[in-house]
């Protein structure tokens, strides 16, 4: 059964809390692939205060085209707020 982009992204962030145990803050982007989806997921993964400081990771999601997953990886790791140097 296709996915559509709503279930895939809801899967892929479902799949990033389960496996870290941190909360999604959001979903940077999304890419159909032949062989299914590739989703990259926001987490906080050091919370600190103020909150600008805390530190925010990228996880690039690998779901197949049923919608389960087949890889993860931390791709980024950065301090909220600091802009992108590419």
């Amino acid at each position: 059964m296709a996915q559509t982009l709503a279930r895939v992204v809801r899967q892929a962030v479902e799949q990033v809390e389960a496996l870290t145990g941190r909360e999604a803050e959001g979903v940077t982007s999304t890419r159909r692939r032949e062989d299914g989806w590739l989703v990259e997921v926001e987490v906080v993964e050091t919370r600190r205060i103020p909150d600008t400081a805390d530190l925010l990771a990228i996880y690039e999601v690998e779901l197949d085209d049923e919608g389960e997953l087949t890889g993860y990886r931390r791709s980024r790791r950065y301090q909220r707020g600091r802009a992108d140097d590419d």
